[in-house]
């Protein structure tokens, strides 16, 4: 886990600190898949500026994600820059939105941060390539690499009758 202590800032209003921090990033799940993040730690901008009523925390990296496609399961790979902006106010009294939740004692979860962040900036779906055809729901082969159709299959005989009805109206 990276963090970053606020402790040894010391900003006044108006002033910014700004850094290039090399941050751990786990594997992510969505919808039951493993996406890795290679390498596993990135280099990441971090900003941080004192406003009069309280503090901005900007967060800037680019990661490249491995993992299955979601409409064939073939390897995907997906490079994405990520750009993410918090603000933790000087005093939020009761008030859960002018809070960060990855401040906690004067210290700032990078690696929580740029987790989260990453997996908003992901897009819906993760393909291996933007025309993917995915796999044929009939057989399960995989369409990208030879499509082809099946004839229909013989309706259940149960349906026969309101295949009947079907033609008398």
């Amino acid at each position: 886990m990276t963090t970053f202590s606020l402790r040894s800032l010391k900003l006044r209003s108006g002033e910014s600190y700004r850094d290039e921090r090399e941050i751990e990033l786990e594997p992510i799940t969505l919808g039951g898949q493993r996406y890795l993040p290679v390498p596993g730690k990135v280099r990441a901008d971090l900003t941080i500026t004192r406003a009069t009523t309280g503090t901005v925390f900007e967060l800037d990296f680019t990661v490249r994600l491995h993992g299955p496609c979601y409409r064939c399961a073939a390897d995907a790979v997906v490079d994405q820059r990520v750009s993410a902006r918090e603000y933790q106010a000087s005093s939020p009294g009761e008030a859960e939105e002018l809070r960060t939740p990855y401040v906690v004692d004067d210290r700032l979860d990078l690696t929580a941060w740029a987790r989260d962040a990453l997996v908003l900036a992901l897009p819906e779906k993760i393909l291996c390539r933007a025309d993917c055809e995915g796999l044929c729901p009939v057989c399960g082969v995989d369409l990208n690499d030879s499509w082809h159709t099946h004839d229909e299959a013989e309706p259940d005989p149960r349906w026969a009758a309101l295949a009947e009805l079907r033609e008398r109206l």
